[in-house]
C-alpha cells in the first residue's frame, strides 16, 4: 500500500483510465505552498508483481520511494526522494535470475512556464530534471520511471560467458565474446606493435 505523510489522498479521477501497475496521483492545485509534503511509497505485492511484469523482470521483492515536494517560489514544484528497491532480472546470457539493490537519489522539477523546444536541432539541457508542471503528479509514475532508468542495462549471472554467437552471416565466423571488446584488441596490436618496434 502507498503510505502518505502529511498528504493529499489520491484522487483517481484526475488521471487517465489507462491501466497502471502503481499510481499515487495529486494535484498540483492542491499541494501546500508554505511547507513540503512528504510522502512514503511502498507498493504492495500485486502492485510490486504487476510493476515487475511491465519492466520484464522476474522479482520484485522490495520497493519504496520516500522524499518530499515543496513549491519553488511562487509557481514551480520541485520533489526530492530516495528510490530503494531490491529486483531480480534475468540474465541477458543463460536467463538466470540475477538479483541486485538499487539506491539512487530522485529529483523532478516541475516548471509552470516551461516550453518544449520547437528548433528541429537542439542541444540537450543540462538539468534533465526539469519538466513541464502538469496538473496532476503521479508520485506512482515518478517511481516507475525512476526505477525504470535504474535498472542494470545487461544483467550477468556469476561466470555467464558469451562464448561464441551461432547468428553470423552465412560463411563468417561466429562473433565472440572478444569481438564484442574493441579496445582490447586494440591494446593487443599497440602491444604487438611496440614490441616489434623494440
Amino acid at each position: 500500500m502507498a503510505r502518505t505523510r502529511d498528504s493529499l489522498p489520491p484522487d483517481p479521477a484526475a488521471v487517465p483510465d489507462a491501466p497502471r501497475a502503481f499510481s499515487h496521483p495529486l494535484r498540483v492545485a492542491q499541494l501546500p505552498a508554505r511547507k513540503p509534503l512528504r510522502f512514503d511509497l511502498a507498493p504492495d505485492a500485486p502492485a510490486r508483481a504487476a510493476l515487475a511484469a511491465e519492466l520484464g523482470l522476474i522479482q520484485l521483492p522490495k520497493l519504496r520511494l520516500k522524499g518530499q515536494i515543496m513549491a519553488d517560489g511562487s509557481r514551480d514544484f520541485v520533489l526530492t526522494a530516495r528510490l530503494e528497491a531490491e529486483i531480480v532480472q534475468p540474465c541477458i546470457i543463460t536467463l538466470a535470475p540475477v538479483p541486485s539493490r538499487i539506491a539512487e537519489d530522485v529529483t523532478r522539477r516541475y516548471v509552470r512556464d516551461w516550453q518544449e523546444p520547437e528548433a528541429d536541432e537542439v542541444e540537450m539541457p543540462e538539468d534533465d530534471s526539469i519538466e513541464p508542471l502538469p496538473d496532476v503528479i503521479d508520485l506512482g509514475d515518478v517511481l516507475a520511471e525512476a526505477l525504470s532508468l535504474a535498472l542494470p542495462l545487461y544483467p550477468r549471472a556469476e561466470g555467464a560467458e558469451l562464448g561464441a554467437v551461432d547468428h553470423a552471416p552465412p560463411g563468417a565466423d561466429p562473433i565472440t565474446d572478444a569481438d564484442l571488446k574493441p579496445f582490447a584488441s586494440l591494446a593487443a596490436l599497440k602491444q604487438r606493435l611496440e614490441g616489434g618496434d623494440s
